[in-house]
Formats: structure tokens, sequence, C-alpha cells
């Protein structure tokens, strides 16, 4: 095993007893949200690969909730440590706040922090993470993605997707809607999927931001999905089994079911979250 290697396998040890500390420990009023009565619901699969790269958490302070999937990107247990490094960053960031006022600034500045600290840690290997992070106080979502995750929301009987994701098909649709390319080159570039931005590459870019706050009603629920979910199942399949009024985290649970029972021999990781508002 080679130097890089050992450290990179210290580096996720350490992360892994980090996030346990936390759970067992609670930092100040934040609580580790696995548990049923934190009003969220995560579940993941590990797919088709060895490795499961990617981190999903949600804490939940004064201020809000904060939710947090990261998908890592890079091979053996590189993709994990990213993924568990941006999810870190952000959270850290997060824990003090009594009030989150500008939480369009905050999460500009918080994926920049974590994409520094990524390119840090993994010096010349290739890693990052495509991360999606939603933020939820008593009557508003925001949200921000870099790379390739899905948040969406099902309101009463019908689900209604928010982000775009940042890969080649949506570069190239944004593209022709200001101008700068063909109708054909956009019509070719339509199935390329690959991510052209996400946290830890060379020249990271802006991250996807919702426009406005949305106003958040009751019974809202608010989803985020890892490209291992949003690839096998479709919207549909989602919005039917998000209808039920079971818990947050049996709903979460009956996704991933859904996913594993389509048996994709190339099936990714795959994560959700679920969060509903606090209530005032």
């Amino acid at each position: 095993m080679t130097d890089g290697m050992l450290i990179l396998l210290g580096i996720s040890t350490a992360y892994v007893i980090l996030f346990f500390c936390r759970c067992l420990l609670g930092w100040n009023d934040k609580t580790c949200s696995r548990a049923a009565d934190s009003g969220a619901g995560i579940a993941q699969t590990t797919g088709s690969r060895q490795v499961q790269a990617d981190i999903a958490q949600v804490w939940t302070n004064r201020a809000g909730t904060m939710a947090v999937l990261a998908d890592g990107i890079g091979s053996a247990n590189t993709g994990a440590v990213c993924a568990q490094i941006a999810t870190d960053t952000i959270l850290d960031r997060f824990e003090p706040y009594y009030e989150l006022n500008d939480p369009v600034y905050f999460f500009k500045s918080a994926f920049w922090e974590a994409n520094k600290r990524i390119q840090k840690t993994t010096g010349e290997r290739r890693g990052g993470a495509s991360v999606g992070a939603a933020f939820l106080n008593h009557s508003h979502l925001y949200y921000a993605v870099a790379g390739d995750v899905r948040i969406a929301i099902l309101r009463g009987e019908e689900i209604i997707p928010l982000s775009k994701g940042q890969t080649i098909d949506v570069l190239a649709a944004q593209a022709y809607e200001d101008g700068r390319i063909s109708r054909q080159d956009t019509l070719w570039s339509m199935e390329e999927k690959r991510v052209w931005n996400y946290l830890g590459q060379d020249g990271f870019r802006e991250i996807e931001i919702c426009d406005q706050p949305i106003l958040l009603k009751r019974g809202d629920k608010v989803l985020l999905m890892s490209k291992g979910i949003f690839e096998e199942i479709s919207w549909s399949e989602t919005e039917d089994i998000l209808i039920d009024s079971a818990s947050l985290q049996e709903l979460a649970e009956r996704m991933i079911d859904a996913v594993e029972q389509k048996r994709n021999p190339q099936a990714d990781n795959g994560s959700v979250i679920l969060i509903q508002r606090l209530e005032a």
C-alpha cells in the first residue's frame, strides 16, 4: 500500500470516528438526525459498487435544519473521504448558528471552503464530490448544488423537481437559451450526462443556487438524492412512494427498496434524504 493510500485511509478512519462522536455527544443543541424523531429520513444502497462513497447527514439547531448529501468521486477510499470532507465542512460552519440570515452567502462560502479542503487533502490524486445541501427554517427552503445531486419537493401528491444539476446536458441547454451554441450542438450534447463542476476539481466554478427562497407549506417533503437513486427510478415512481403517510425514515427505505428491486448490475451508490420544515 502506498503512502498516499495510507494517508487517505487514516483520514477516512478519523472522519468516521468524529461522526460517531458527534452522534453520541450531541454538539450543543444539534442532533444526529438518523433518529426517527428528528423529522428526517436517511437511507442508502451501495448498488454494484464495493465502497459506499456517498455521505448523507442532517443536523438541526436553533436556526433550522441543514441536510447535506455528498456523492464522492475517486477510486478506492478517495471518493468517500472527499464526500466526508465536504459534508463536515458545511455542517461545521452551520453548527454555531442561532439564525441563518443569508443562506446564499453561507452556501457559497461553505462550498468554496469545502473545495479547498478537498484539494488540499487529495493533492495530486483525482478526487472530489458532487454535493447538494438544503436548509429549512420555519417557513422557507434554500438549496445549493455542485455537481449531480437532485433536490425536489413533494407537495400534496405532486413532486416538483428543483435543482437541475451541473452536467454537460444541462450546461448545453443553458448555453442554447443564452444564444451561445446552436440547436444542433445542443441536441448532440443532450445525451452527455458527465459532471462538469464538482467540489475538489481544478477550476471549480459557481454553484447552482435557488434564485428565490421557496415558501414551504404544511406537509411538504423535501427530497435529496444522488444519481444511484434518480438514475434507477423515475419521478413518477418516486412520487408514488412519497405520497404515503408513513414516517420519513420508512419512505426513504422504500425508495432504496425500489432501486434495489431493479437489480441493475451497473447501479451506482445511492442515497436519499427526506426532511420537513420545523414547526414554529
